[in-house]
């Protein structure tokens, strides 16, 4: 019997899935018979966020923002979110309605949910919305070219200066608090993608997702990674694979790759897993 700290989130996805106990994976939510696509997340005191350097507006906004960027990948427009939220029981009522106006603040609507006390805050949000196509995670093709929709290292860079107190570097930060959402892009690229997915776990890691799905290799090459140009000022580490971009990862027939615009990173070949290999990059939920 393993721990979840040695199976980690893919592999005991795997394993429910062996059982038949979980289904539905080639995709960022659940896809639906009628076109409707649902998604879900939950962010934890401690572990995703901490109320000494996050408002609880910057939270809701957050806590949107990167189910919504499953939507996106989706190719989907989203209808409304369903919340969530345990807190303690001492918390100020004031706190709760900042954190709904950030849950408001992407502009759509907080439709239902539930409340609880806990000795820590946790806050879970479900994304509905509809989707005409779905690209999904599976169905990438040697051949095709990969493209990303923005910078990468920026979140995590943010993180980095954040956590140790680092003056004059507000536009990291910004992009660790308050990350993108690409539902227009996703939309965009849903007409003519084989395979997209966002990119919380950091390119290799969410890379290699596609890559298992579609039972192909995955070829990065880091030199042609948009990279946030002042993360390097920061220190020198791979923020562009630590992950908390949100921005899209996508497979693409080589025309539809040059008429997206977006800057190619990578391509697809035969074979299987991501190069290059770096089997500390990214965020695993059981392994951090």
């Amino acid at each position: 019997m393993k721990h979840l700290s040695e199976l980690g989130e893919l592999g005991l996805l795997a394993e429910l899935e062996r059982r038949g106990l979980v289904s539905g994976l080639d995709a960022e939510g659940a896809v639906l018979s009628d076109g409707r696509v649902v998604t879900q997340d939950t962010v934890v005191e401690g572990i995703h966020f901490s109320l000494g350097t996050t408002s609880w507006r910057g939270l809701g906004y957050k806590a949107a923002a990167v189910n919504l960027s499953d939507l996106a990948a989706m190719g989907a427009e989203p209808e409304g979110l369903v919340v969530t939220i345990a807190v303690e029981t001492e918390t100020e009522s004031t706190a709760i309605t900042e954190l709904y106006e950030g849950l408001n603040e992407p502009g759509v609507p907080v439709l239902a949910g539930d409340l609880s006390s806990s000795p820590f805050a946790a806050l879970t949000v479900t994304a509905l919305g509809r989707s005409e196509r779905v690209p999904g995670r599976a169905g990438a093709l040697p051949g095709d070219v990969l493209v990303v929709t923005g910078p990468l290292g920026g979140a995590a860079a943010g993180f980095y200066a954040l956590s140790r107190g680092l003056a004059g570097f507000d536009e990291l930060v910004e992009r660790q608090l308050r990350p993108p959402f690409r539902l227009e892009e996703g939309r965009r690229l849903a007409r003519s993608a084989h395979a997209v997915i966002d990119l919380s776990d950091g390119i290799l890691r969410d890379a290699g997702r596609i890559a298992e799905r579609s039972g192909v290799r995955l070829v990065i090459d880091p030199e042609s990674v948009p990279v946030e140009p002042r993360a390097a000022e920061l220190a020198e580490l791979p923020f562009w694979t630590m992950g908390e971009d949100y921005e899209l990862l996508a497979a693409l027939a080589p025309e539809d790759a040059r008429a997206s615009g977006f800057p190619v990173v990578g391509h697809v070949e035969e074979g299987s897993g991501v190069e290059p290999e770096l089997p500390k990059a990214g965020w695993d939920a059981f392994r951090g």
